[in-house]
């Protein structure tokens, strides 16, 4: 009999295994820009304990196995910085990450008023890219940030309560 996947919240027990996931995640990426160097293969585990202790964090589980992640925090204006979404590469093309991409924005939402999202992509990575346009998400900008990188940001507005977007109004 087969396992479900499960997401749930991250807690300070998971750090080893989203540590070791993301190093494994992320070389896809240093290869495709030829740079070893990017903070997800160099961040050490009591780093990633503080960014979790600060962040909304937010697992996949195949049992007692992490097999994806994501974390986001919230700006003081509501703009939620979503980042390092991750997925072990036996369980990519399944829709998890769309469903834990999903998650954290409803926690961003429900948790710490978030208003709109934010993520950043590399020019190149046309399966993040894909992922996040699939999901609402519009380039609002591009950073060139090295001679072989250039970044995207993506943003979306947060989901009101009843699943619409949410709309401002002014009035003096």
């Amino acid at each position: 009999m087969g396992m479900s996947v499960t997401i749930s919240a991250a807690t300070d027990q998971d750090a080893e295994q989203i540590l070791k996931l993301q190093y494994l995640c992320y070389q896809p990426e240093a290869a495709l820009y030829d740079d070893y160097s990017i903070e997800p293969l160099t961040q050490t585990l009591d780093d990633l304990r503080a960014e979790l202790g600060d962040a909304c964090a937010v697992v996949a589980r195949l049992g007692t196995e992490v097999v994806g992640a994501v974390r986001g925090t919230v700006d003081a204006d509501g703009t939620a910085a979503i980042g390092k979404l991750i997925v072990h590469p036996r369980m990519q093309h399944h829709g998890l990450g769309g469903r834990l991409l999903a998650a954290v924005e409803e926690r961003l939402t429900a948790e710490r008023s978030a208003k709109r999202y934010r993520l950043l992509a590399g020019h190149r990575s046309e399966g993040s890219l894909r992922l996040y346009r699939s999901h609402g998400y519009a380039p609002v900008g591009t950073e060139q940030v090295g001679s072989r990188l250039s970044v995207i940001t993506l943003e979306k507005e947060a989901a009101a309560a009843d699943g619409a977007p949410q709309t401002y109004v002014a009035s003096a």
